[in-house]
Parts: structure tokens; sequence; C-alpha cells
């Protein structure tokens, strides 16, 4: 599918890494059957549970299809992502503000001769890319290996330094902070830094909660976007970059940003144009994601501190199923890929409790933690449902995990869909397999006490 099918409105609020695609929640969601999916799982009016919410993919899926859908989430940040793509908002007012901030962030930038710097600078920088790596005879010439791009942007890198060196002094630009002892501190220029916290002075003042939560998001995924590097790195971060570099990406030199302005200008008009859209289908019905611990959290009671109407049908009808993916062994490390918004807004890490992290490996010790800690949860999550629920896990079982994860949780797997990951939008683009593991009730396992 094309990435704008499998990011359409409010799925692309803010980027994170690792989340599925909608339409493989829909197609088991939803009430249709096939050849591969024979019967239907969920209804509208059914409630789902995620228990590893993520980015809350399942929850805004969930409120298309007019079904209820609950998250659970370790991380503060994945709540505050996934809450924000569900709420209801004035879009009009988001606006008002959205704008208010970037006029004084513009007012700001052109005081400091920012805006006049970058003007410059990226005028002097196309004339340069114009000149040795004319496009697209630059690129032909690298497939036809005429030329070695990583030996010629290394040297082109050096001649375009003076140029970048004189209008730094001509412009007087700080590059580097006062200190490095943070994320914020490290990963961005200074005058990028002091816009943020300015940016982050005028959300604060803004009354209305959902307009502040959006505005939050907005400026989240605008720090993202404005690190200091290269455009190749954002996923997976090396080294700060404060100087004009040769991107593999492009085929040519790009700079870093000096301004968060126009990142901040696109992604706010892209929000409320993706709130807008998701609005026209929205469906009255209830979704939720919660911080918590899905191995112990009491979900009926933290549901009846947030939402007593949505506790009340919970209590009476239960939950019909899980959709949801867990965390693939040893891949990623979920707090840290938001560190910058932990930082800025004040979130309580909580690495420790994140199962299967890139720090601890994927050795045997991992692996056999990982079972335990992924069959606690579904141990856990079994209370709240119905007699006859249905399980789907999304899951990359190069380990062969989940049979023996099934057998600890008193579950059976009773089908596997499988699915190839073809077109992906990471830097890597190599395809892998995933199974959809579905599982219901089956026989508890020995004296296994978790």
């Amino acid at each position: 599918m094309k990435e704008s099918d499998t990011t359409k409105h409010a799925h692309r609020l803010h980027p994170y890494k690792g989340k599925f695609i909608p339409q493989l929640v829909e197609y088991f969601l939803d009430d249709h059957i096939d050849d591969y999916k024979k019967e239907v799982y969920f209804r509208k009016g059914d409630i789902v549970l995620d228990p590893f919410c993520g980015s809350g993919t399942t929850l805004v899926q969930a409120n298309e299809l007019g079904i209820h859908a609950i998250g659970v989430d370790v991380s503060e940040f994945n709540a505050f992502i996934s809450n924000a793509k569900i709420g209801k908002y004035d879009l009009q007012r988001i606006k008002r503000e959205s704008d208010r901030i970037l006029k004084m962030l513009s007012q700001r930038a052109t005081a400091l001769k920012i805006l006049e710097f970058e003007e410059e600078l990226s005028t002097r920088l196309s004339e340069f890319n114009s000149e040795y790596f004319p496009s697209p005879e630059f690129k032909r010439k690298v497939r036809n290996k005429e030329i070695d791009a990583k030996k010629y942007g290394r040297e082109k890198e050096e001649v375009f330094l003076s140029v970048y060196e004189d209008l730094i002094h001509k412009y007087d630009i700080e590059l580097k902070q006062d200190k490095a002892q943070t994320f914020l501190d490290k990963w961005y220029i200074k005058n990028i830094r002091e816009e943020i916290d300015l940016a982050f002075s005028l959300i604060n003042e803004i009354e209305d909660l959902g307009t502040r939560r959006i505005l939050g998001l907005i400026l989240s995924r605008t720090m993202r976007s404005c690190r200091a590097t290269t455009h190749s790195d954002l996923a997976t971060l090396k080294e700060p970059v404060l100087t004009p570099y040769y991107c593999h990406k492009h085929g040519k030199i790009c700079k870093p940003l000096f301004t968060l302005t126009n990142w901040f200008c696109r992604y706010s008009e892209d929000a409320v144009n993706r709130l807008e859209e998701f609005h026209n289908i929205r469906t009255n019905s209830y979704q939720i994601c919660l911080t918590g611990d899905s191995r112990s959290i009491d979900i009926f009671a933290e549901i009846e501190k947030e939402n007593k109407e949505f506790y009340e049908l919970l209590v009476k009808n239960k939950i019909n199923g899980i959709f949801t993916s867990p965390p693939y062994v040893g891949l990623i490390d979920y707090h840290e890929q938001h560190a910058y918004a932990y930082e800025l807004f004040g979130f309580n890490r909580r690495d420790d409790l994140e199962i299967g992290p890139l720090y601890k490996g994927q050795g045997l010790e991992a692996r056999k933690e990982y079972v335990r800690e992924i069959s606690k949860v579904l141990i856990n999550c079994k209370k709240y449902l119905v007699d006859d629920f249905d399980i789907f896990l999304v899951a990359n079982d190069r380990y062969n995990l989940y049979p023996e994860i099934a057998k600890r949780s008193g579950l059976k797997i009773v089908n596997q869909f499988k699915r190839p990951v073809l077109n992906r939008t990471e830097r890597d683009k190599r395809a892998y397999s995933e199974i959809i593991f579905h599982m219901k009730r089956g026989s508890t396992y020995g004296d296994f006490k978790g």
C-alpha cells in the first residue's frame, strides 16, 4: 500500500517507530469475511483491548468502525499520543493558537536575523549543489559507479565548509549550547532550543486542555524533525551534526536547521487537516489509553476513574478480545526514541518496565524473560475478557516464542496469518514477515505462577 494510505488522517499526527498499519487492524476488526478471514470476530458496539497501545493505531481504527477500545501502555508519552489522536477538538481554536505561536517565533527569528541567515545559506547551498551535484546526472553517475558518492561527498563538504563558516561569522550565529548534559542540550542547535522553550511556554498559557494537548503534540513532532542530525539518521541518532553534510538520502549537501518555524507551520496545518478528516468519519464510541503496566493493571478500576459511562458499559459487557502488537524482542528502546519529549514535557520514564527492550538484546536469557513477561500480560488481561474471546497478536516471531507464550498463558493458537512487510518508511527497508497469531481460551499450563 502507498504510505499516504497507511498514514491516513490521525494516524500520522506524530511519527512512531514500530507501529503496525491501520489496514491490518481494520482487516481483523471489521465485519467482512473472505478466503482467509472466514468469520467475524468483532462487531460494532464491541469492546477491544490493546495492552501494548503504542501510538494508538488500534484505538483510532476501532473508532472508525464504531467499536469501543481500551489501550494500555507503560509509556506516559505513548498514552499522550494515543489520547491526543482520538480526542475531539475546536479546530478553529487550534489554528488561532498555532498562528499566535508561529507569529512569536517568526518575530524572534527575524529580530535575531536567523531567517536572513537561513535564506542566504540556502541560496548559497542551492548554487553549490547545482554546480557539484546536478540532478539527475549526479545520481546517475553514482548508480553507474562513475563516482564514489561517499568520497566525493566528503570532499565537497570540506569545500562548502568555508562558505558556511563565513556566514556563521557574518550573522553571529551560535551553534552549541552552553552545556551538553541532557538530550535537549546535546541534540539541538542553540537557537532551536531557545525557540522550543518559547513555544512550550506559549502552549502552557492556553487554557483549553484539548488545544494545549494538540499544540504540544505538534511541538513534539516539530522537535523530532529539528534535531541536529542528518536526514538519514532521524530514526536512529548517531552524533550531533552542526555543519552542512553530504546527504545520502537526497544525493547533495544538506544543512542543519536553525529555526523550527517552517516545520511548526507545516505540522500545524497538517494536524488541523488530519483532525478534520478524522472528525468527518469518526463514530460516537469510547476510546481511551491508560498509562500503566499491562502485567498488573486493574483495567476496570482505572476506567472507572476516567469515564463512568464507559465503566458501566465495560462491567456489563466485558471486553470481547485483544488486538495488539507486543514489542519485538531486543529491537527498540521505546522510551529513548522520544527522549526529547520526556525531557520537555516532564513525563516520567519507566524504561525498566519495558518488555524486550533493545538494550537487553536478543540472547537466550532475554528471550526467556520476554516469554515470561508477555505471558504475564496475557494472564492479567484475560480476567477482563468475555468467556469466548478472540486474541490477535501481531509478531515477528523469528525465535518461535509464541507457542510457549500461549501455553503459559492458558491459551491455544487456533490460526496463524502470515503477512510480508514490504513497504517500509524507515531507512532500513529490508522486507520481513509478520505472523498474526489468533488465540482463544485453552487449558491452564501446569503450576506456572507467572
